[in-house]
């Protein structure tokens, strides 16, 4: 196993009222600035880590904690593929997502796949506190700025009955269209996802024709367009 890691020797994980937090997020540093600001709360306390959708899976077999943070940009499987997976073994474990992906779309998604909360990377120092003390009251928490932006998307579909035709890509293709669209090459992108280039050409190349796209030349002005409609 490359990097999972059981924390349950932390005397603050032993008290039965603590609840007890796993961290998947594949940058130790961010791992470790999230870990001490939620040891900084009582009745918190990380007792698992992990960078990968497996070593989480595994992880959260292990130490059946009360509460999972996945980010959802990870090495191989994504984010909200393995809310599904956790959804799928641990029907009744929450699940609050930290992700550095703005677009209200992923937000959906995300709790589509059985997450009860999303907070963006940026905001989580500020807003992750309470977001897991939303979580962890049964209610579903998503940070303001996001809460503005799923309001404002669901009420324009609503008026003007659009379907958006990004909505027809997979998880995965959305987040390369997304770095396509950041101006990433196809190599960038693969070093940023932990993918082959060949991986992200064959993506690259599902996302031309689930768009009607003619070329590569035309995704690319397509993902810039997008995420400017979109202010991001």
């Amino acid at each position: 196993m490359k990097y999972a890691r059981s924390t349950n020797k932390n005397p603050k994980c032993d008290p039965p009222e603590v609840k007890r937090i796993v961290i998947v997020d594949d940058h130790p540093l961010f791992r470790k600035g999230l870990e001490q600001l939620i040891h900084s709360e009582d009745g918190f306390a990380v007792c698992g880590e992990a960078n990968n959708a497996p070593e989480a899976m595994d992880v959260i077999r292990k130490l059946n904690p009360d509460l999972a943070i996945v980010d959802l940009s990870l090495p191989g499987a994504n984010g909200i593929e393995l809310i599904k997976n956790i959804r799928a073994e641990f029907s009744k474990l929450p699940i609050l997502v930290l992700s550095m992906h703005d677009e209200s779309l992923y937000a959906l998604r995300a709790l589509r796949a059985g997450a009860e909360g999303y907070v963006m990377k940026h905001e989580a120092m500020a807003n992750v506190i309470q977001a897991i003390r939303e979580v962890f009251s049964g209610r579903p928490y998503l940070s303001p700025a996001m809460a503005a932006q799923v309001i404002t998307k669901f009420a324009h579909r609503q008026a003007e009955g659009e379907a958006d035709a990004v909505e027809r890509l997979s998880d995965r293709e959305l987040e390369i269209l997304e770095l396509i669209g950041k101006g990433n090459d196809v190599r960038q992108i693969a070093k940023v996802l932990h993918l082959s280039p060949k991986t992200v050409e064959t993506h690259r190349s599902h996302i031309k024709d689930k768009l009607d796209l003619k070329n590569s030349r035309e995704v690319a002005r397509f993902a810039l367009q997008w995420l400017s409609a979109r202010g991001a």
